[in-house]
């Protein structure tokens, strides 16, 4: 102790670890009571598992996950016998705006409900567990890149009550320590359901429904757009040329999923 009874540097650190010792206490027989109540659960079936965010054993092993080891461009995996760097066909006839696409998992049951469950079920917390799985997508893109993420129309937000692709991005910007912009694209005109469309409807369908936000500046900036699966790419090809459009400097696009169909 000092000179007039002022406590010296180290008796202050070993009082605060003292009465912080019964907090943490509190908090840990909060936890447990919390997971005894509401222990953590699959996000696929709902079984009951050892933390949350994780999988069961079942689940986790009938996810189709993908490997990377496809077509460069898009991330198509590779027939078998295929080279695995190959540039699948369809990049070739019609180059996509932009530069990487990656998913974590084929589109399959798991991993479809993990997406319905986020989208309409409301299991926001959802958009954590497939961000933890995509953190491995960012892999090679520079720490300066800015997330962004496929915006929804306002109408289907306030019927949804928020949007799943930014809850994703959010999560991931956090995992990862780079910047986000969740306002950078904007859903001017509202589109119909794209899921019982072709691919060819599904261009015309978001031809010129997205728009930069007004003063946003991406010339030369390496922007990672994030959404939750990838179909036909037609809704993820109109922001990426927006985005081209805008002078971005390099364009990634990260999804949880993707539909993988047979050659």
């Amino acid at each position: 102790m000092r000179a007039g009874g002022i406590p010296d540097k180290g008796q202050v650190s070993r009082l605060a670890s003292v009465l912080a010792q019964p907090r943490a206490l509190a908090q840990a027989a909060t936890r447990a009571l919390v997971d005894f109540a509401l222990p953590p659960r699959c996000p696929g079936c709902g079984a009951i598992t050892a933390g949350d965010h994780r999988f069961c054993l079942t689940c986790w092993l009938s996810i189709d996950f993908l490997a990377g080891n496809g077509c460069p461009r898009c991330g198509a995996p590779a027939p078998d016998g295929a080279a695995e760097d190959l540039t699948c066909g369809v990049c070739l006839a019609d180059p996509p705006a932009f530069d990487r696409a990656r998913a974590v998992a084929a589109y399959g049951p798991v991993a479809r409900d993990v997406v319905l469950k986020l989208k309409y079920g409301r299991r926001i917390g959802h958009a954590e567990t497939v961000a933890r799985q995509m953190g491995r997508l960012l892999e090679g893109v520079p720490d300066d890149a800015v997330l962004a993420c496929v915006p929804l129309h306002r109408w289907r937000i306030w019927g949804r009550g928020f949007n799943q692709a930014a809850l994703i991005a959010r999560a991931l910007a956090k995992q990862s320590g780079r910047a986000l912009d969740v306002d950078l694209l904007q859903r001017t005109r509202a589109t119909p359901p794209l899921k019982s469309l072709n691919p060819g409807q599904r261009r015309q369908a978001v031809r010129g429904a997205f728009a930069l936000r007004p003063g946003a500046v991406v010339r030369g900036r390496t922007i990672v757009l994030v959404d939750d699966v990838y179909t036909t790419g037609a809704t993820a090809e109109a922001c990426a040329r927006l985005l081209r459009r805008a002078g971005a400097g390099r364009i990634d696009l990260v999804t949880w999923a993707r539909v993988v169909r047979p050659d």
